[in-house]
């Protein structure tokens, strides 16, 4: 099962380059990165995302053109089959997952169009800095540098 937290949905647009994201956070992360922002998403809480809610929450929020997982949950049979459901039944949509984890299965890279890997490490950075260990794949391919800043002033 996979679980999200409804009042943390949102409309985004700098999570995936050029795209206008539905942005879930799920719950019962297994990761365990020093600093995190959301230490609470490693609680079991939230509401169970099943296919159903997945299709009202996409019918919800016209114009999106992705549908972005901030996390894996416990249960990747669920994850994948979620990934499947919002593919066939929301072929407009591509499909973004950010998890924590160094490296993921070829599965993942499969279902899913955008995948971040890595943990988050405070010293290194977001995804937003050259100095991150973080990346984001677009089919396979690292587009990470479309995240950082061009021409940033020193502070």
């Amino acid at each position: 099962m996979i679980k999200y937290i409804p009042e943390l949905t949102d409309v985004v647009l700098e999570e995936i380059p050029d795209r206008v994201t539905l942005a879930l956070e799920i719950s019962n992360c297994q990761g365990s990165c020093p600093g995190c922002h959301s230490s609470f998403l490693k609680l079991d809480l939230g509401r169970e995302l099943t296919p159903e809610e997945a299709d009202r929450l996409i019918d919800d929020n016209f114009g999106i053109n992705c549908f972005l997982l901030l996390g894996e949950g416990g249960d990747p049979g669920a994850l994948l089959a979620l990934a499947g459901h919002v593919r066939k039944n929301h072929p407009r949509l591509e499909l973004a997952l950010y998890s924590g984890r160094q490296e993921v299965e070829k599965e993942i890279y499969d279902a899913f169009d955008f995948v971040k890997v890595g943990p988050y490490v405070q010293s290194l950075g977001p995804l937003n800095e050259p100095t991150t260990n973080q990346r984001l794949y677009y089919h396979g391919e690292d587009i990470t540098p479309r995240f950082w800043r061009k021409g940033k002033k020193s502070e």
